[in-house]
């Protein structure tokens, strides 16, 4: 995998994770860094919520993982972490509405939690309302320590920068992906296979990413083989020039002037899109931190996810092919 992956297209992704992977190794939960600062912040352990539509994605447990999947509340959202096996959660448009586009969500968390509620549900309900199929990505996770009190020790030690890792070659980079873009191509795979029962037009699933999921979704276009994306989002995830394809597709970017984590170290993504002559859209907007997500807040960060639906129709993507 990692072979054909580093091939003609190792490039692009060794230059995005040199940039990237220290930001993401700091910014371990989309919503730790800033949602709204009056949630409550406090990691309470909840049981795993019923996903009784969650499909498993068959790439298997994640290799050497010991700790069982866990739960938690923070920011009034529902938080999971310890993933080993990935799933896919189909959030589905009435059929009378249905447009025929379909998104794959990948929350955010530093590949170490997923932000599952506020960067995941919330994201997909919010597209089936507007006739766009959504699925939920739940992929597989860097372990953590499985006790609540050992993981907020890892989150304050490694926010602290004493237990950040060198930094990676790009060969280790990728291939510490391998796991979440093996579940992103396997994702793909399933909408396409289960296309017509779920009134979704094959050439055209996007995917949308937050954070580490943004990242995800960068590499799943870059390095993701036959997944292919028709469009793609990245809100608040890095931003390092690429190499981009000649098939590249659409891209949307949203991010905050004041997001600490992607906001100081340059737009090259766009300028690398720009000069592919590749349609790209970005939104800065002046305040919200990092994580916003579908958080209401009281800065125009807030207002992403509209302006994202008006980039899908503007693609004619909120009705019917003809």
């Amino acid at each position: 995998m990692i072979t054909q992956i580093c091939g003609d297209r190792f490039v692009p992704i060794a230059r995005l994770f040199r940039t990237a992977t220290a930001a993401v190794a700091l910014a371990v939960a989309c919503a730790l860094a800033s949602p709204a600062l009056a949630l409550n912040d406090t990691m309470t352990p909840i049981a795993i919520p019923e996903q009784p539509n969650a499909i498993m994605l068959g790439t298997g447990p994640l290799p050497g993982a010991t700790a069982a999947e866990s739960w938690h509340s923070q920011y009034n959202s529902v938080f999971a972490r310890n993933v080993t096996v990935a799933t896919l959660t189909p959030f589905l448009p009435d059929p009378a509405k249905a447009t025929g586009a379909a998104v794959i969500v990948a929350p955010g968390g530093g590949f170490r939690t997923l932000s599952m509620e506020n960067e995941g549900w919330d994201v997909a309900r919010a597209l089936a309302e507007k006739g766009v199929a959504a699925f939920v990505l739940k992929y597989r996770l860097n372990p953590t320590p499985e006790d609540m009190p050992g993981f907020e020790a890892s989150m304050r030690e490694m926010f602290s920068g004493a237990a950040r890792p060198p930094r990676a070659t790009p060969q280790e980079a990728v291939a510490g992906l391998t796991p979440q873009i093996d579940d992103a191509r396997a994702a793909f795979a399933l909408v396409r296979a289960r296309a017509a029962e779920w009134h979704v037009d094959p050439d055209r699933i996007g995917m949308i990413g937050f954070s580490a999921g943004a990242m995800l979704t960068i590499a799943t276009t870059l390095a993701g083989q036959e997944a292919k994306p028709a469009f793609i989002a990245d809100i608040y995830g890095p931003l390092a020039p690429v190499t981009v394809p000649a098939d590249a597709p659409p891209l949307f970017v949203a991010l905050a002037a004041d997001d600490p984590f992607f906001a100081n170290s340059g737009y090259g993504l766009i300028d690398s899109w720009r000069a592919a002559r590749r349609p790209v859209e970005f939104h800065l907007y002046e305040q919200g931190g990092h994580g916003f997500g579908m958080y209401a807040k009281e800065t125009t960060s807030t207002g992403w996810f509209d302006a994202y639906v008006r980039w899908l129709a503007m693609h004619g993507l909120l009705k019917p092919k003809a």
